[in-house]
């Protein structure tokens, strides 16, 4: 099971992360060049952790993970849920954080990538 430090661990090694509190004091936001790529609630039990991913993607995952829903509040098509109750493994929460992470710096211009040295 992953907990608010393994996030903020994995998030940090991912270039450009910044970690940010937008909403409220308890909704951890992590962004890339001023753009969301994950968010969690830091006192949810069970934790969760939202993720954008390409739409395809996300179908397969909410049928393969039980514990993987359609995004809490966000773009059900390019957003996933995942409850970090031990039932996804943790290399997979890692690879939909890097591959969110991927996605988000994609859509970034290419002057805002050299400005973070992507």
């Amino acid at each position: 099971m992953l907990s608010i430090a393994d996030l903020r661990t994995a998030c940090a090694a991912l270039p450009g992360s910044q970690e940010t509190f937008p909403f409220d004091a308890t909704t951890l936001v992590f962004k890339v060049g001023g753009k969301m790529y994950a968010l969690t609630d830091i006192q949810a039990e069970p934790l969760t952790l939202s993720v954008k991913v390409r739409p395809e993607h996300g179908e397969d995952l909410r049928a393969a993970h039980e514990a993987i829903a359609p995004g809490y509040h966000l773009n059900k098509r390019h957003w996933v849920t995942v409850t970090l109750d031990g039932q996804v493994p943790t290399a997979l929460v890692q690879e939909l954080l890097a591959g969110s992470h991927a996605l988000v710096v994609g859509g970034l211009t290419r002057a805002q990538r050299a400005e973070l040295g992507l």
